[in-house]
């Protein structure tokens, strides 16, 4: 991880950068159609109904994701005693640099802080370098979860078990 790394809600003003950040970072992995990159550059929205967390160093916005509770619009896929995180994106630039691992285990801080049984997650089939980060953070697929948005993508779920001890 970078050491001036730092993990927090984004601030009024970082939140163009961070939803610029998340669609370089899925359009770069030719993951998302063009009405979905609209959707997702524009963290602003986001951030009315759901946390937007940044990953930043030295005042760049390395990377991004969008944590959501019930009955969040943004919660998709997690129901009652659940959080979610989705849209998380770290900029091409920046792979490699601990931000997205980061992100990922503030979301699990942040469901643990809201009292949820579980973290859920949908995450494409080509992600697989996010698949290898989820499972060696304790995530394990929920086939339950999979899921459609729209037809020719399809989506995986994933699930964290919160009510065990941290570290465990």
């Amino acid at each position: 991880m970078e050491p001036c790394l730092t993990v927090r809600r984004a601030e009024a003003g970082e939140l163009d950068a961070a939803g610029v950040v998340v669609a370089a970072a899925y359009a770069a992995d030719g993951a998302a159609h063009d009405d979905y990159l609209v959707q997702i550059a524009d963290a602003r929205s986001r951030a009315r109904d759901a946390e937007v967390l940044v990953a930043v160093c030295d005042g760049s916005v390395l990377g991004c994701v969008t944590f959501a509770v019930p009955p969040s619009p943004w919660a998709e896929v997690s129901g009652p005693g659940e959080a979610e995180f989705r849209m998380l994106g770290v900029a091409p630039a920046a792979r490699g640099s601990g931000a997205g691992e980061a992100l990922v285990v503030a979301c699990v801080e942040r469901a643990r802080a809201v009292g949820a049984e579980r973290l859920v997650l949908c995450t494409q089939p080509s992600m697989s370098a996010a698949h290898r980060l989820y499972a060696r953070l304790g995530f394990i697929r929920d086939t339950a979860r999979d899921w459609s948005p729209v037809p020719g993508i399809e989506l995986l779920g994933y699930t964290l078990d919160l009510s065990a001890p941290p570290g465990r």
